[in-house]
């Protein structure tokens, strides 16, 4: 005695939460995203502030500040500077860069290339059991990494 109708045409049951707003998540933002909210494309900050209304925690990782430094324009710096320093900001330890390391290594044995700088970011992810959103999917095709819709 189902509802009628496959899962997703199902419609949820008033007042019931989804998983998402029964646990607030820790979300590690990739430089995609950063770049997003300073640059103001793609509707971005008010997506994040939606995020953070829900309860949920905005993170980032040191790799991915000095890449939004590597391409910051000159008439950027004090609007990136309070906007990152409003996240909180996940180091790379040797944990970290032992896991980034091994899953270069694991997939490069598959024939895939992944760059160093996105698994320090997926290893971030991992050890911290972090969602990661980014709009860069394809790049983490790493088992057990949690990504925002």
């Amino acid at each position: 005695m189902g509802s009628g109708g496959p899962p997703s045409e199902r419609r949820p049951r008033q007042g019931r939460k989804t998983e998402a707003e029964e646990s607030p998540l820790i979300i590690l933002l990739d430089t995609t995203v950063l770049i997003d909210v300073l640059r103001a494309r793609a509707n971005r900050r008010a997506k994040l502030v939606d995020l953070i209304e829900g309860g949920h925690t905005l993170t980032t990782t040191a790799l991915n500040i000095g890449e939004v430094y590597a391409g910051m324009r000159v008439d950027e710096e004090a609007r990136t500077e309070a906007f990152l320093s409003s996240l909180e900001c996940y180091p790379i330890t040797a944990a970290i860069a032992r896991r980034a390391g091994s899953l270069k290594s694991k997939w490069a044995l598959k024939g895939r290339t992944l760059t160093l700088a996105d698994m320090f970011v997926a290893a971030t992810a991992l050890e911290h059991s972090l969602t990661l959103m980014t709009d860069n999917r394809k790049d983490f095709p790493i088992a057990g990494l949690n990504f925002l819709p």
